[in-house]
């Protein structure tokens, strides 16, 4: 998850993803099924996961869409909001983005800076060869079938995707928003659904301040400080 699902986001910033049928979207009976296309977002509903890790240990994974807007191309945009474990404090930190539905593409970013309520807006700039990445990440992936899949939320009928080298799977549902997301495994992580949200509103209060890279730094100076 922390590679291709958040992984194709942060790619792109964030990043990961991919499709139910077409039928299940709403898709063009033209349009090719990518693992970009499992971006499901519905304003207010969220999904709450656990991450498994090799060793033992267990993390919390949130996932809500926030918000929608229009963009000033024109786009319809939705907030994705992902709140993730800070391995320094142990505290559930918040990021979102704003996430365009018809190619998933990034056009805001704001996160919350580590020991700071503080939420700050990253610039986001992605030049045609990232584009090109993102695109070329989206066609590693293939549909392998609908199975049945039972997590800590219930057991759902999934489209089941893999990753064609063999590294990842991902089982979504239609269901489940904003990434339809109902299990994925990769190397040495699993990610289960543990339960679905509702009436969410976003975590991150307050203006964003324009990043400021040396702020960042000197945090990150005071953190080694209070951990020696």
């Amino acid at each position: 998850m922390k590679r291709t699902l958040i992984g194709l986001l942060v790619l792109g910033v964030c990043i990961g993803l991919s499709p139910v049928a077409n039928a299940q979207f709403g898709g063009s009976l033209f349009h090719k099924p990518n693992i970009g296309d499992i971006f499901h977002p519905v304003v207010g509903e969220g999904a709450v996961y656990e991450e498994q890790h090799k060793d033992g240990t267990k993390t919390p994974l949130e996932m809500y869409t926030v918000g929608k807007e229009m963009t000033d191309d024109g786009k319809e945009a939705y907030w994705f909001e992902v709140g993730h474990m800070e391995k320094s404090s142990g505290e559930l930190k918040y990021s979102k983005m704003l996430v365009s539905k018809d190619n998933f593409e990034i056009k805001r970013m704001i996160f919350v800076m580590p020991h700071s309520q503080q939420p700050m807006e990253i610039p986001v700039n992605i030049n045609q060869k990232t584009k090109d990445k993102i695109e070329a990440e989206k066609e590693k992936w293939h549909q392998v079938g609908m199975e049945p899949v039972t997590v800590p939320a219930g057991t759902f009928l999934c489209q089941h995707w893999a990753r064609d080298d063999g590294t990842e799977n991902i089982w979504v549902s239609s269901k489940i928003s904003p990434l339809s997301m109902v299990k994925a495994v990769r190397n040495d992580t699993t990610t289960v659904l543990v339960k679905t949200a509702s009436g969410v509103t976003t975590h991150i209060t307050g203006t964003p301040q324009k990043f400021d890279p040396q702020m960042m730094m000197q945090q990150r100076m005071q953190q080694k400080k209070d951990q020696q």
